[in-house]
């Protein structure tokens, strides 16, 4: 079946950087949509970046400039790159795929998460 499975995430001060990475089984990878999303307490999940399978890419305006989401289809593996890392950063990172078999219908699947902290 389809799995996604994140990692990468862990505690670091303002000002540093983190890769996510998000390797997904059991469907063609290289076919569909990714995106990064995050919950941070007391919040709702928000969109952080996508992109589509053909490389175009999308940021929320409050990590544009810092973050960077690519894709490798050899590795069926999408990251997300951080860099300059904020205390309002700190959030459950979620990886999810959007598969389209045919154009009227959408399937989206999702990872179970991993936590990025940043404090002092």
């Amino acid at each position: 079946q389809v799995q996604l499975e994140e990692s990468g995430g862990g505690s670091v001060q303002p000002g540093d950087s983190l890769t996510l990475s998000c390797e997904v089984s059991g469907s063609i990878f290289r076919r569909n949509a990714m995106g990064w999303y995050r919950q941070a307490p007391e919040k709702e999940r928000e969109l952080v970046a996508t992109i589509s399978a053909g490389g175009f890419t999308n940021y929320a305006d409050s990590v544009k400039g810092r973050f960077t989401i690519s894709r490798d289809n050899a590795k069926s593996t999408v990251y997300l790159q951080m860099n300059s890392l904020k205390p309002e950063d700190t959030a459950v990172y979620y990886c999810k795929m959007s598969v389209s078999p045919v154009v009227e219908r959408t399937y989206e699947y999702w990872g179970q998460g991993t936590q990025v902290t940043v404090s002092s």
